[in-house]
């Protein structure tokens, strides 16, 4: 299977915009906004984003393999992500999980003849009512904003993470490391691909980000604090501006999301 044929008629998503509540979510998200960008260095953006206030799910996917279709890869898994959400049925946590494998298998089986590997990771935030549930896989990462302290809410699978475990390097060594791009885990990269699942408590007043690693390349975690109080696309804008002015080496994605 040609891993390009593995979707018909997708489209580029370079996604900027924002969404209201839906009554079915009780947690009030207020607004919810995304951001990519191709970067200072890159041709092809392999970053894409999703944002579905109305249902509660929000995503970003950083594609691997070059020119050889990792964007492509990194649409495959948005397309699972916005059928999901298209269909007759409500999205629960075990579907959106089983989803994801399911797209990461696809991904591997296009992946099938190639000498040279594509996949995606993936970040996925689903907030339904005072609790959500976050999905990741790679070093894509997500961050809470609560009560002036920022949380990193996963954990990078990563060869710099396994190093910072064991000892070998501080957390500040790890982001400024040469191999920092070595990840350890992604959808396709395998044909059987565990995804990290953690249960997260929604307050009003949070502040939720997802990013690729083009975001916080170079620096241990995003100044999103620094920000926070301002407008939603002000906070985005600011952020985006920092990974440019530190260089732009990848391609730098993010979905913010405010619980009124």
């Amino acid at each position: 299977m040609n891993l390009a044929g593995l979707l018909s008629g997708w489209r580029r998503y370079a996604v900027s915009g924002a969404a209201a509540a839906s009554p079915a979510h009780a947690a009030a998200v207020t607004q919810s906004i995304a951001r990519t960008h191709v970067g200072r260095v890159r041709t092809i953006n392999e970053d894409r984003v999703f944002a579905s206030t109305e249902h509660g799910l929000w995503a970003v996917a950083d594609g691997m393999g070059g020119h050889f279709a990792g964007d492509v890869a990194a649409e495959a898994i948005i397309e699972t992500l916005r059928a999901l959400v298209g269909s007759p049925s409500t999205p629960d946590d075990d579907m959106i999980e089983t989803s994801l494998i399911a797209a990461g298998r696809h991904i591997h089986a296009g992946n099938a003849g190639s000498s040279r590997v594509s996949g995606s990771t993936i970040v996925a935030l689903h907030a339904d009512g005072g609790s959500a549930t976050l999905f990741w896989a790679g070093d894509s990462r997500a961050y809470r904003a609560r009560d002036g302290r920022l949380e990193r809410l996963s954990r990078d699978h990563s060869l710099v993470q396994e190093l910072v475990d064991s000892g070998a390097l501080t957390p500040e060594q790890a982001d400024r490391h040469p191999q920092a791009h070595v990840i350890t885990r992604a959808l396709g990269a395998a044909a059987e691909v565990a995804i990290d699942r953690r249960d997260v408590t929604v307050r009003p007043g949070d502040l939720f980000l997802l990013c690729s690693d083009g975001l916080t390349r170079g620096h241990a975690d995003p100044a999103l604090l620094e920000y926070c109080g301002r407008p939603l696309a002000t906070i985005a804008d600011e952020l985006m501006a920092d990974a440019l002015a530190a260089g732009g080496a990848d391609n730098i994605s993010l979905v913010l999301i405010a619980i009124g």
